[in-house]
């Protein structure tokens, strides 16, 4: 079961990621945007930034780590329940999320270290 320390170790293995705060909350931000942050809400869970089509497709899967409340109908993010995700799909999301937030600069860079071209 990962937790808010696990996920901090995942994002730090990605360029310029900082420890912030975002809505007084726990949070992970590159170049001061965040992407990811830690609801101290009734419902807890690790908001992530992601696609629409993504969030949809994360739903319907039916798979009780996603969630959403009504806060968050309409935006490109979706709620984790870090207690019953996938540490290896955790992993997937919070580099997602930090893709679409960081700067085209800092993609070509992590791309260039994990070997992907850009062609």
């Amino acid at each position: 079961m990962p937790t808010w320390k696990d996920a901090i170790a995942i994002a730090e293995r990605l360029p310029e990621v900082e420890e912030s705060t975002w809505y007084r909350t726990p949070a992970l931000k590159v170049r001061g945007k965040g992407f990811a942050r830690l609801r101290t809400e009734a419902e807890g869970g690790l908001v992530l930034m992601c696609g629409l089509d993504e969030k949809a497709a994360l739903l319907d899967s039916g798979d009780p780590a996603f969630y959403t409340t009504p806060h968050y109908d309409g935006y490109g993010s979706i709620i984790v329940d870090l207690e019953r995700v996938d540490p290896g799909q955790l992993a997937e999301l919070i580099e997602e999320s930090w893709r679409l937030k960081a700067p085209a600069r800092l993609r070509k860079e992590l791309d260039a270290a994990l070997g992907l071209r850009h062609d």
